[in-house]
């Protein structure tokens, strides 16, 4: 092997990771891409929490088909999720679209604490205990929000706590769009 070859092979080797390192400069780390965007939502069938009030479990997955929803990844024991759940009370006293709580790996008496604590803001409660759900919808953590169309295809996703800014200025613009 030529002088040339061994020394340039270490330098071009240096070249192209630096170059990806560069490249993930550029990225906004909050903005983590989603298979799902524009394809069907998974459809897992999942045991709903029981309900503790009189109130009924309100609808089934099936049932969501031609409604824009949205599906919530949530936990008790997450955080963020303490810090987006008023605004989701608040989004839910608006009737302005169906939230689905995804109950990612909590204890059914644990995610009722929460929820007897905190409100209600979901349409239904579904519980996820394996995390079996939360991988085929690609969840990386929770809070992660989902907003699906009436064709029950997947148009928006975002990780992280809501805030009243992305409500109004990304979920609600889309959620007008999609009832239409």
């Amino acid at each position: 092997m030529s002088r040339w070859l061994k020394a340039g092979l270490p330098l071009l080797f240096f070249l192209v990771i630096a170059w990806f390192l560069l490249k993930g400069l550029d990225r906004n780390p909050r903005e983590i891409p989603s298979p799902l965007i524009n394809r069907a939502a998974p459809v897992a069938v999942l045991e709903a929490l029981p309900r503790l009030d009189d109130r009924a479990q309100a609808i089934a997955f099936k049932d969501l088909i031609g409604q824009v929803w949205l599906l919530n990844v949530w936990g008790s024991w997450c955080s963020g999720c303490q810090i987006e759940h008023p605004l989701l009370n608040r989004l839910a006293a608006e009737k302005l679209i169906p939230i689905v709580g995804l109950a990612w790996k909590d204890a059914p008496a644990q995610s009722h604490e929460w929820l007897s604590r905190l409100g209600d803001p979901y349409t239904m409660v579904v519980m996820d205990l394996q995390g079996k759900a939360a991988i085929e919808w690609g969840v990386y953590g929770a809070p992660e929000t989902f907003l699906i169309d009436k064709n029950n295809k997947v148009r928006y996703k975002h990780v992280g706590p809501l805030s009243l800014e992305i409500i109004d200025k990304e979920l609600r613009p889309l959620i007008a769009s999609l009832k239409q």
